[in-house]
């Protein structure tokens, strides 16, 4: 699809989505739906001056964690984004942690992190906890050099945007042509993060790519695969070693 001429562009009729989604496909092994808000826990947090209780996303984040679970939209990405900003405001050299378990989403929003993550000073380690599949497997490849792992059953999958769309010829067009652009632009983050050849992103993204936790770290998805807890460090310096909260 990547060497379509201009007119042949118009055979994506049935494939162009508006938003753009990386991720939704029929497949029901990566799908999921949102987490209901009465089964998120409380949690005390005792400290000297007496007990707090917490959500238990909100008693993570002052670990430094974030859970990016579920769907990729808007509003998950400006939770994401917001929580990002916070912790860099807190402290630009302590990592922060994204644990990802996510089916993928709309490319903009995922866009949305992925911009954020490259523009904080504090890096970013990246977890793949379940899933990582289309979008999330860009932000998982996204963390920093060294940080990036997985579980040992995790699942990774890699694809193109897919897409449908309605209205004149002239303005499916135009989609299709839109769409070809930013599989370039999803290819060129995987080709810089992964170090893979342009041939061989090509290629994982034709179709759907699956990949398991081992497959993915031989691909340069990811850089480890972790079966066991890493060692605590709080330490500010040697940011390329694990560090957990």
């Amino acid at each position: 699809m990547f060497g379509l001429s201009r007119s042949s562009t118009l055979g994506l009729l049935k494939q162009i989505l508006k938003p753009t989604v990386l991720g939704r496909t029929a497949i029901s092994l990566h799908t999921s739906s949102t987490c209901c808000n009465s089964l998120i826990p409380i949690v005390l947090d005792k400290t000297t001056h007496g007990e707090r209780a917490y959500d238990i996303y909100s008693r993570l984040l002052k670990d430094r964690i974030i859970c990016l679970m579920g769907p990729i939209n808007d509003e998950v990405a400006s939770v994401v984004i917001a929580q990002l900003l916070y912790l860099q405001s807190e402290d630009k050299k302590l990592p922060i942690h994204i644990y990802i378990n996510s089916p993928g989403g709309i490319v903009t929003a995922g866009l949305a992190i992925y911009d954020t993550m490259q523009y904080i000073r504090p890096p970013v380690a990246t977890w793949c906890v379940g899933q990582a599949s289309s979008m999330g497997s860009l932000l998982l490849t996204a963390g920093a050099p060294g940080l990036r792992f997985a579980l040992p059953h995790a699942r990774i999958m890699v694809h193109q945007p897919s897409g449908s769309a309605q209205g004149q010829a002239s303005d499916i067009k135009i989609q299709a042509e839109e769409i070809l652009k930013m599989r370039k632009v999803l290819n060129a983050i995987y080709e810089t993060h992964t170090k893979q050849p342009s041939q061989v992103i090509e290629k994982w993204m034709d179709r759907d790519f699956f990949m398991t936790a081992e497959e993915a770290a031989a691909a340069g998805i990811v850089d480890r695969v972790l079966k066991e807890a890493p060692v605590r460090s709080d330490k500010h310096e040697d940011t390329q070693a694990v560090k957990h909260p």
